[in-house]
């Protein structure tokens, strides 16, 4: 009697909760747990993971089909990864074989080896670095632009033929000994910041030392524990993280470091670099192509790569070696995840930290009412940095009564004096403009209409220079015309966006250089990074931005931050409204006087006496907190309740609120302790052409939450209103 062949269970990246059963191939020994195979699934193929080895199955044998190909000798997804990620799948509601596909590079997840050999890449050699491309014959025309482009950072063949440079060119620059095959780890490195040879560390401050002492304690243990590092802007927070990584690497162990937006923290990587040398490190974020990300994960995955940086993916990161997870900047909202898998970065790091046994440090100067919750209750350790490095001491704060003092474009008097007088002493100036609301919009002094973006609830943006009107949401563009749609009558634009408080401020100060920090000015590639350069040369003595400013940026020379309008959000219905405003206020006040210049910040405002202000600036962030959190309580709001969010989305009003009325019907005939509350159209209702609308689960209790979820989810999942609407879950949604 012929045996039967073993049971083979994978998870498929497809909409469906459940794993599937297959038979190991004929050939060979049984997949490992972990490993990729090829499938097949419906009609065509795919590409799963195998999550166990079952002994039975409910499905019949001769429905059973055999694996295709196995694709890994050894699991591309380790042991505790795939623990990691179960749970992602369960606590977010989301199907397994999704999330593991998720956190596989791109390349991986069509099916290419792991073992595959780099991809070749090129770099110039000292003499090629000596020689002049604009003396090179016309003829020479691509071995010129090879030299162009490779005097910025070493680039993959595929990269210089993208740039029109062929493999002939390269040969010939090879033979002239000018150009030589690079690394991979080298241009990775790279593309952080240039190589420079290790740095010597600062002078430790009597609180860094004892931050250092307590962690570096748990280190030595290899035992996890998480830590709320608690530090004001400039308390040295980064040397800390620099100071523990360097007893890892001392140890061979790996360092996982997640920042919010890796381009936003130039200082960052440049400091990594700096500090480390030769190092090899991995970079995993948006900005490198698939085929870097591949081969950065791979040096992960081996062990090579000891310390890898990146953004919200990086989560992900396989580390065969763990010793220590950091999150800088944990409150920033960029580690949630918006669209499909909605994961939060921050805390599937400390799942993953947990499971791996190391210590975590979640570090940031205005931590999230959740970690702050979590340190109060015992189950964070916090650690604090109250002080700021050097003589500048804690900068002076002003508070402007726009009920008192008219601005124009957004600046008011007594901040226009203060910008002189910076700017005489030869300082730089920050000026922060809080975007959202804020933008200028086309107005009709007549009729009142404003101009409306046709595919969204939302008002178009004027964008001067570029001569056209354009939606923030979804993009849509229009010729820019002050003629009124409605009345023909003459609009004016209105509102104080930073293209228009940049020309007033390059008015009242001809002879400052000004710049623009937000999202339309860089971007560009290179051109965040060029203006960064700029500020920190004192090329630029004036600096308007957007949210970029709160990103983490040290400009030393600054002395002058102006918040041009703080009451963004001190009357916003969101329960988290005035914990983002009191976020962004701390953390762009916090470029005000670094290193050894005192600084100074002026707030403008129409309500002086609102009491999240007077607590921020007469107390600090952990009164600020206390306060809110006590709020938090008094309302049944996070963290002491629980909530799911369902998005549901159509081309039709009724087929979304439908799908929702559905969901409310189905989780009503159990909700038990569980609110049901809605559904109801978002703040925009529409959005690139397509009707929006959620649906509120609140519960004082994560389990019952989780549950009705789940059995509403079973329940609903197949119906037809399921298939006339896009839908989604948020488990701990940000934004309500």
């Amino acid at each position: 009697m012929k045996p039967t062949p073993p049971l083979v269970k994978v998870a498929v990246p497809v909409p469906l909760a459940d794993a599937f059963d297959y038979v190991a191939p004929g050939a060979g020994p049984v997949p490992p747990i972990g490993c990729r195979v090829r499938v097949p699934f419906g009609r065509g193929e795919r590409i799963g993971i195998v999550v166990e080895h079952p002994a039975t199955t409910p499905v019949a044998a001769s429905r059973l089909k055999p694996i295709g190909a196995v694709l890994d000798r050894e699991p591309a997804i380790g042991e505790e990864l795939l623990s990691s990620l179960r749970w992602a799948a369960e606590y977010y509601h989301h199907p397994l074989g999704a999330v593991l596909s998720h956190a596989l590079p791109g390349l991986l997840r069509e099916g290419r080896a792991i073992d595959e050999l780099p991809e070749p890449a090129w770099q110039l050699t000292s003499l090629g670095r000596a020689q002049d491309p604009a003396e090179l014959p016309r003829t020479a025309r691509q071995q010129r632009r090879a030299l162009q482009f490779l005097r910025e950072r070493p680039l993959a063949a595929s990269e210089l033929k993208a740039l029109d440079v062929a493999s002939a060119a390269l040969a010939r620059l090879a033979e002239k000994g000018w150009v030589e095959p690079a690394a991979a780890a080298s241009r990775l490195a790279s593309a952080l910041e240039p190589q420079a040879s290790p740095g010597a560390a600062p002078e430790l401050t009597g609180d860094q030392r004892r931050v250092l002492e307590e962690i570096g304690a748990t280190q030595a243990s290899k035992a996890f524990r998480a830590y709320l590092l608690h530090g004001v802007t400039g308390s040295g927070k980064t040397e800390v993280y620099l100071r523990l990584i360097a007893a890892e690497l001392a140890a061979n162990r790996q360092t996982l470091l997640l920042v919010p937006e890796i381009g936003l923290t130039p200082q960052l990587t440049r400091r990594l670099a700096e500090r480390f040398g030769e190092t090899e490190l991995a970079v995993l974020h948006s900005a490198v192509t698939e085929r870097e990300r591949f081969d950065a994960w791979r040096r992960a995955y081996r062990g090579d790569a000891r310390l890898i940086v990146g953004t919200r993916s990086a989560v992900f990161a396989p580390l065969p070696s763990p010793g220590l997870i950091v999150v800088d900047e944990e409150h920033d909202a960029s580690y949630k995840q918006q669209t499909g898998f909605r994961y939060s970065a921050r805390d599937l790091a400390v799942v993953r930290a947990q499971r791996l046994g190391v210590p975590i440090v979640l570090g940031s100067a205005t931590p999230s009412l959740e970690t702050f919750h979590n340190a109060r209750q015992g189950r964070y350790r916090t650690l604090a940095l109250p002080r700021r490095i050097g003589s500048a001491g804690t900068p002076k704060v002003r508070v402007v009564d726009l009920n008192l003092h008219a601005s124009r474009h957004g600046l008011s008097t007594p901040l226009v004096a203060a910008i002189g007088q910076h700017l005489a002493a030869g300082n730089q100036v920050l000026l922060f403009l809080n975007r959202r609301g804020f933008a200028p919009a086309l107005f009709c002094p007549q009729c009142k209409a404003t101009e409306q973006c046709r595919r969204c609830d939302a008002r178009m943006t004027v964008h001067a220079k570029a001569g056209v009107v354009r939606c923030h949401h979804c993009g849509a563009e229009r010729a820019l015309d002050f003629a009124c749609r409605s009345c023909r009558g003459e609009r004016i634009a209105v509102g104080a966006g930073t293209q228009r408080v940049g020309d007033e401020v390059a008015a009242l100060f001809p002879a400052a250089r000004v710049a623009r920090l937000d999202r339309d000015s860089t971007s560009r590639k290179g051109s965040l990074a060029a203006v960064l350069s700029d500020v920190a040369a004192g090329n630029v003595e004036i600096l308007l931005g957007t949210q970029m400013l709160t990103k983490g940026h040290d400009f030393p020379r600054v002395t002058l931050v102006g918040v041009l309008n703080a009451d963004q959000g001190l009357f916003g219905t969101d329960p988290r409204s005035h914990e983002r405003l009191a976020q962004t206020i701390l953390q762009v006040a916090g470029r005000a006087g670094r290193a050894d210049r005192p600084g100074e910040v002026v707030i403008q405002t129409h309500h002086p006496t609102h009491p999240l202000l007077t607590c921020l600036l007469e107390r600090d962030y952990a009164a600020f907190a206390a306060l809110a959190l006590e709020e938090r309580r008094d309302a049944g709001w996070p963290p002491f309740a629980h909530l799911a969010i369902w998005h549901a989305e159509a081309a039709r009003r009724d087929s979304a609120i439908g799908f929702l009325e559905l969901v409310r019907d189905t989780a009503a005939v159990d909700s038990g302790s569980v609110a049901v509350l809605g559904p109801a159209p978002l703040a925009m209702e529409r959005k690139d052409g397509r009707f929006r609308a959620q649906l509120l689960f609140r519960s004082a209790e994560r389990g019952p939450l989780h549950r009705l979820v789940e059995r509403t989810l079973a329940a609903v999942r197949g119906s037809a209103a399921a298939r006339r609407a896009r839908w989604s879950i948020d488990i701990d949604p940000l934004e309500i």
